[in-house]
């Protein structure tokens, strides 16, 4: 789990180069059930059903005499048939962490099958990335960052974004307390543990500018991910997630200066995202809303209920999979309240925010056209997502 904010920074960018030179390979994790074990103690005893996924039987009248009241049945869910489910592959960006929480709550409370869908989780691999996956129809939908999407759209691909799975972005430069670094114009000529993604430079560089400073700094390739790369004394700042990295930080009794991203110039983005293709969303349209509807249910769960969802995301995956659980519960705590922060629906996209992160990225010049070229016209934002696949409230 150290890894993970690797790749949900810096190597969305950098992955995108395998989207672009058509490099793909299939997963050969093996794929999850939607068959796991609900566990006794999280399993709430009621539900609430859609219409369109559910029969209901009324049981007739008793043999009783007219005058007595008459005995009815129960209301009963039906569940599709294996035979009538539509089968939806979903494709991770890394190990299964809390980012994804939603999902595994539908998965194991059975609303997927609910909405009429099979769902199989496809775990992530370095062989393919889910925008690869995607596109060379290997995966319907995937886990995503505002940099893929744009990225793609840049050259040429028909990725969309289809849901917010965070409102706001959660990513902050950090430098240890000890060290006096407390502000970005202190990192000018400091180093910099970086992912190789196009884009660090340039949002690290206006943090510095906005907060006075002249904007250079080094940026090294350190051989330890992370934290390890400042406490090592190989880097003197770094990139990371307060949700995850910054609360593994407390538990290891790090003290940090924290310097939040969109505090300092750069514009707020969604990350991470659902993600899928315009031609998916013509060809399985219906598909894909049941498969929101069960997930947006999922993640206004863990909203609602982040101890109980932490619980669900812990057992559906295999034992070890977490290896420190107090960190799952912690970051739950800190990411539930902003899942739907600001929205009153979970996965609500605005174009404000799909307009003014991918301008800065073409403000910048590390956007690249179908021939790796330095975009030379701005996108059409409006493509970019979509609020369609979610249920009207």
């Amino acid at each position: 789990m150290k890894r993970k904010q690797k790749y949900a920074i810096g190597l969305a960018i950098t992955l995108l180069a395998t989207l672009l030179l058509q490099a793909c390979g299939d997963p050969t994790a093996t794929i999850v059930p939607t068959t796991t074990t609900i566990p006794k103690t999280t399993v709430a005893t009621t539900t609430t059903v859609a219409t369109t996924s559910v029969a209901t039987t009324t049981g007739a009248a008793s043999s009783t005499p007219i005058t007595a009241a008459p005995t009815v049945a129960p209301t009963t869910t039906a569940v599709p048939s294996p035979a009538t489910l539509a089968k939806i592959t979903f494709a991770l960006d890394w190990v299964p962490n809390t980012n994804h929480t939603g999902i595994y709550v539908a998965l194991q409370k059975g609303w997927y099958k609910e909405e009429g869908i099979d769902l199989q989780i496809l775990p992530y691999s370095e062989a393919a990335t889910p925008e690869t996956l995607i596109t060379t129809g290997k995966a319907d939908l995937g886990i995503g960052s505002a940099e893929s999407i744009v990225g793609a759209a840049a050259a040429g691909q028909n990725l969309v974004s289809v849901a917010a799975v965070i409102q706001k972005d959660s990513s902050a430069i950090v430098t240890l307390k000890e060290s006096g670094l407390t502000s970005p114009k202190m990192l000018d000529g400091k180093r910099y543990a970086g992912f190789g993604a196009s884009y660090e430079e340039p949002v690290i560089n206006a943090m510095i500018k906005k907060d006075g400073g002249k904007g250079q700094f080094q940026n090294i390739t350190a051989n330890v991910f992370g934290f390890e790369a400042v406490t090592s004394k190989q880097a003197d700042f770094v990139w990371v997630f307060e949700g995850w990295d910054g609360i593994e930080a407390q538990l290891q009794g790090l003290k940090l200066n924290v310097m939040p991203i969109t505090k300092f110039g750069v514009p707020d983005r969604y990350t991470p995202v659902i993600e899928t293709s315009t031609d998916l969303i013509k060809s399985k349209g219906d598909a894909l809303k049941r498969f929101m509807k069960a997930t947006a249910r999922g993640y206004e769960f863990a909203v609602s209920s982040p101890k109980e969802a932490a619980d669900l995301l812990i057992t559906a995956n295999p034992k070890g999979t977490f290896s420190n659980p107090e960190l799952v519960y912690k970051s739950q705590e800190y990411l539930s309240p902003r899942y739907k922060e600001g929205v009153s629906q979970w996965g609500t996209q605005t174009l404000k925010a799909w307009t003014d992160y991918p301008k800065f990225m073409y403000e910048a010049g590390i956007l690249l056209d179908v021939d790796n070229k330095p975009l030379t016209k701005e996108l059409d934002y409006s493509k970019l997502f979509t609020n369609d696949l979610l249920s009207k409230s």
